[in-house]
């Protein structure tokens, strides 16, 4: 909302800044920068964010990405691999299967958020 001071309108920039806990630093060093752009590369192909979205709901093996998906094996497992690799995911060797899960809940809410903000401007 805008305030009227002398002249003209003028943002109020206590209503634009982020709350305090959920500003990022102002200068990060580059290797968080640098860190961060390769997480979201890592994020950066709809297959990867499909699985994110899947693993959001529940752990899932191989087997149940490709069903839910309708996408190939070794596809699926070549993502998985780069999300693992980016720290993304985290996997579990149970019996013959290995279950994937999230390895934190922010990655989901990045993927999430960028869903909700495609779907809002559609």
């Amino acid at each position: 909302m805008a305030t009227v001071t002398g002249s003209g309108a003028q943002p109020d920039l206590a209503e634009c800044a982020p709350p305090a806990a959920a500003a990022a630093p102002a200068h990060p060093p580059a290797a968080v920068l640098s860190d961060a752009g390769d997480l979201l590369r890592a994020l950066a192909a709809p297959v990867r964010i499909a699985i994110v979205l899947q693993l959001r709901a529940a752990d899932r093996c191989v087997h149940e990405l490709v069903d839910a998906l309708d996408v190939a094996q070794p596809l699926i497992s070549q993502h998985l691999r780069v999300l693992k690799t980016a720290g993304v995911v985290q996997g579990e060797r149970r019996g013959r299967e290995v279950v994937y899960r999230l390895a934190d809940d922010h990655l989901a809410h990045i993927v999430v958020d960028a869903v909700a903000h495609v779907q809002e401007g559609k």
